[in-house]
């Protein structure tokens, strides 16, 4: 049997067609209200703080997330400006630019195209 069937969603009405079996449902066995169940409550998970290594130093420059290297755009000694394109971090298909914090003068950079790096771990370190 088909049925013509309204219903709303987010406040939108629609209209629908149905098929409904020609066989009725078989009647579920129905529990009686005092043995209802509540169902647990599960506190949310946790969210931990990004790992902050120990050995960081003044200057370095964290990746913000974990993936691998795609490009490094400065090599050491070179002067950057603030904003200025550093390292580009792959992660699940998408680039991320990790930019320069402050002006300065690349002290050391810790990384090349292809490895792969961890959160907060030092991609590279201005002066």
């Amino acid at each position: 049997m088909i049925k013509k069937v309204r219903v709303t969603v987010d406040g939108k009405p629609f209209e629908v067609t149905v098929e409904m079996p020609d066989d009725p449902p078989a009647k579920a066995a129905s529990l009686p209200p005092s043995a209802a169940v509540p169902a647990p409550t599960v506190p949310p998970p946790a969210v931990a703080p990004a790992p902050s290594p120990a050995d960081a130093a003044p200057g370095d420059v964290p990746s913000p997330l974990a993936g691998h290297i795609v490009g490094v755009a400065v090599t050491a000694g070179q002067s950057v400006k603030k904003g200025e394109s550093l390292v580009t971090v792959e992660a699940m298909k998408m680039n991320t630019f990790v930019l320069a914090p402050a002006d300065g003068k690349v002290a050391a950079v810790n990384v090349k195209v292809g490895d792969v790096v961890s959160e907060g771990q030092a991609l590279l370190r201005l002066t």
